[in-house]
């Protein structure tokens, strides 16, 4: 499972005196567990490795975000950081699929659904975020339907 594999590298990480991975990996731990605390109250979630990746993608998209900001503001260091904390983060995330894996999916899904315009973009969406969420950045994939159904 995710969360041990994120467990271990701080364990590891505190022992080599790797500062970088064992600070993110905290940073990391502190956010599943709020999603934990937050899960108590809505419903169950079936599989522990759909809400980690969940958490860690969410994480990559507030430090890419961080990333453009402080590169707009000037400040390299903080950029470098936050770009750092993405790589240590996207270790643990499993392999994300190709563009062209993804456009296949979204045909697929297009298919089964016979969707034919923008109007079933939500639909799309749903299916695909039901099935493919951990592998896909949910984003990128967006853009793509929105395109395939154009």
């Amino acid at each position: 499972m995710i969360r041990e594999d994120i467990k271990a590298a701080q364990i590891t990480a505190m022992k080599s005196g790797d500062t970088q991975t064992r600070d993110t990996t905290r940073l990391i731990i502190s956010a599943i567990k709020n999603r934990d605390i937050e899960a108590r109250t809505g419903k169950a979630v079936a599989d522990d490795d759909a809400l980690v990746v969940e958490v860690l993608q969410k994480m990559v998209k507030q430090r890419r975000e961080s990333i453009e900001m402080f590169e707009k503001g000037g400040r390299a260091e903080l950029a470098a950081n936050e770009a750092a904390e993405v790589v240590v983060i996207e270790r643990f995330l499993p392999a994300q699929l190709s563009d062209a894996e993804t456009t296949a999916l979204i045909e697929a899904i297009k298919a089964e659904l016979g969707a034919t315009g923008v109007k079933d973009m939500g639909r799309v969406m749903a299916t695909l975020k039901e099935r493919h969420a951990s592998a896909l950045d949910m984003s990128k994939a967006s853009g793509l339907v929105k395109a395939a159904l154009a």
